[in-house]
């Protein structure tokens, strides 16, 4: 079979360097994000690059898009779930659609997700399912209540889902990335922080490709990444 990558939630940064690195190592790449104009550019400029339309809070798209994955490259082995956006208020600011909404894209995608994958993912002998987190997943800070809660909902399900379904093979690791993205939005709203500041894509990129081809007998359930100098 050939080997396949979803990358969920593809964007400037993490996504896009996801969707590179794959394709680097010989992955068929489908690529989800809610701008299909994006990812039509993406596909022009990447050997090995799909794009596919997906909006990452309708679960009925996601079932549609992971059976068209399957028709059109193969069933897939590895799949990133890098859809994680947030909203950043205390808990008297935030409303409670602000607090659905982070829950639907962090937890309900995730779950609508793996759900479509699996039958998919039980094709391969192993197969890997990774989940890009947050600092925010293990500390609720008083401005982050939507976000953190979403988050630390994510990293248990990621935990419920890898204590599943690792006897299976398929392992589940969660990522917490604690620091500042370089993106150039970040490099614009931090003009005066030097490069080694930014946590680098590629950089990320390299440690979620080799949490995928871990052993089984040494697997990694959560690894947290950041700069050198970052306070922690």
């Amino acid at each position: 079979m050939s080997k396949v990558c979803v990358v969920m939630g593809v964007g400037p940064g993490n996504g896009e360097a996801f969707v590179q690195r794959f394709c680097d190592e010989g992955f068929q790449v489908a690529m989800l994000a809610r701008s299909e104009d994006y990812l039509k550019q993406l596909e022009q400029s990447v050997s090995g690059a799909h794009a596919f339309a997906c909006d990452m809070m309708e679960p009925e798209q996601i079932t549609a898009v992971l059976s068209s994955i399957e028709s059109k490259l193969g069933p897939v082995s590895v799949m990133l779930y890098n859809a994680g956006g947030g909203v950043f208020k205390n808990v008297e600011e935030a409303s409670l659609e602000d607090f659905e909404a982070n829950w639907r894209l962090n937890v309900q995608g995730l779950v609508a997700a793996t759900k479509a994958a699996l039958p998919q993912l039980r094709q391969h002998d192993a197969a890997s399912i990774i989940v890009t987190s947050a600092s925010a997943a293990t500390r609720g800070r008083a401005n982050t209540a939507p976000f953190a809660s979403a988050k630390a909902a994510q990293r248990s399900l990621a935990q419920s889902l890898a204590r599943q379904l690792g006897p299976e093979k398929i392992h589940v690791a969660n990522v917490i990335i604690d620091g500042v993205v370089d993106l150039p939005r970040t490099r614009e709203w931090l003009v005066d922080k030097p490069d080694d500041f930014f946590v680098k894509p590629a950089a990320v990129a390299d440690a979620v490709w080799n949490l995928s081809q871990q052993d089984p007998s040494a697997w990694t359930f959560e690894l947290d990444i950041r700069p050198f100098g970052e306070n922690w």
